[in-house]
């Protein structure tokens, strides 16, 4: 299998994961795309969505498939989405696409929380992958010194704006070594609306696309 037929494999298998009748969390990415793809074949099985980002709801109202606001619902049953790193611990490195914010959002209001990734995403530590931290555009630079201090070099995602008015700074140079103490300390810096760390809140299972097939992790 090539990385898009991973891809499209563990979208298909994260179906195995939809409870009838519930509410879904839908992530952002190609790999979420496939998903909701998928997900547009037992669309009439379950209740609706809520999505990670204007994106997923745009593609997902294209299927025909509800997409409800998260403060209009009382439980997520599941939320299916990619990674841009991850650990055999299932923590994560996301917001690559910008969706960070709303992403850990809707992680942490659904009851499981199911990674898919191609094995090209699966390191032995976090950090390669520039590390994306949504930031309040006045807090900028203040931001950036902060993270200069923990030995990042932060790096302005230019002409992106986040779906909630924001920016965000790329962090390059990190070797995250403890995910859940810098997810908690990056979080702390004044300005700073959410980092790209999913340990706190990690995923709970994994599905890993390989050449051979669908591993699932957990």
């Amino acid at each position: 299998m090539n990385q898009e037929e991973m891809k499209k494999a563990v979208a298909e298998a994260a179906l195995d994961y939809v409870e009838a009748g519930t509410v879904i969390g839908i992530g952002t990415g190609t790999t979420a795309n496939y998903f909701i793809d998928a997900l547009a074949g037992i669309k009439h099985k379950i209740e609706g969505t809520v999505a990670s980002s204007e994106a997923s709801a745009e593609r997902l109202r294209s299927h025909g498939i509800e997409v409800l606001d998260l403060n209009m619902v009382n439980e997520v049953s599941v939320y299916v989405d990619g990674a841009d790193e991850a650990t055999k611990h299932l923590h994560l490195i996301k917001g690559g696409g910008g969706a960070l914010t709303r992403e850990k959002i809707v992680a942490a209001a659904s009851r499981k929380f199911v990674c898919i990734a191609d094995e090209s995403k699966l390191v032995d530590i976090l950090g390669q992958f520039p590390l994306p931290i949504e930031v309040i555009p006045m807090a900028r630079s203040y931001v950036a010194r902060e993270l200069v201090k923990l030995g990042g070099e932060p790096v302005l995602r230019e002409g992106f704006i986040t779906d909630n008015g924001n920016i965000i700074l790329d962090v390059h140079g990190l070797q995250i070594m403890e995910p859940t103490k810098l997810e908690a300390q990056l979080n702390n810096i004044a300005g700073v609306v959410t980092n790209g760390i999913f340990a706190i809140r990690p995923a709970d299972v994994l599905l890993l696309g390989t050449e051979t097939g669908v591993k699932t992790l957990t």
